[in-house]
């Protein structure tokens, strides 16, 4: 039984997962969007609004608790300047995730792990050929 155990073992070791983790929210500070199977983007969502409620605090420990997670000087100052300024006053709910739907190769749940109130546009889905 998991009684009492939380988190995702995504079939990784512990260091494994970690680095994995970390990478994956490095990335998606530097770009904003990623696209990755839906229980990394489940797992690494939980560990994205941590970070940004971290930032938002923008003092010295939250910066060495940040430092802990993100890896590139690129992401941190990003996430210190532009992301901690356009989430000052929004309560939680950083991030969202769209399903893609399924991988072809292994038939895994695809999703896209994004930040919400990105400035660019994203593009309009496509209407179905038969739908009017």
């Amino acid at each position: 039984m998991r009684h009492l155990k939380a988190g995702r073992r995504l079939a990784r070791t512990t260091e494994h997962r970690t680095a994995m983790l970390r990478n994956l929210i490095t990335q998606l500070l530097e770009h904003e969007r990623v696209q990755t199977t839906q229980a990394k983007a489940k797992e690494a969502r939980q560990w994205a609004e941590k970070i940004i409620t971290l930032a938002k605090r923008g003092d010295l420990h939250a910066r060495r608790q940040t430092l802990r997670v993100v890896r590139t000087k690129k992401a941190m100052g990003k996430l210190f300047g532009e992301l901690r300024d356009r989430y000052q006053n929004r309560p939680g709910g950083y991030t969202r995730i769209i399903p893609l739907g399924f991988r072809v190769g292994d038939g895994a749940a695809v999703s896209i792990l994004e930040l919400v109130g990105r400035p660019e546009n994203l593009p309009k889905p496509r209407k179905k050929a038969g739908a009017t």
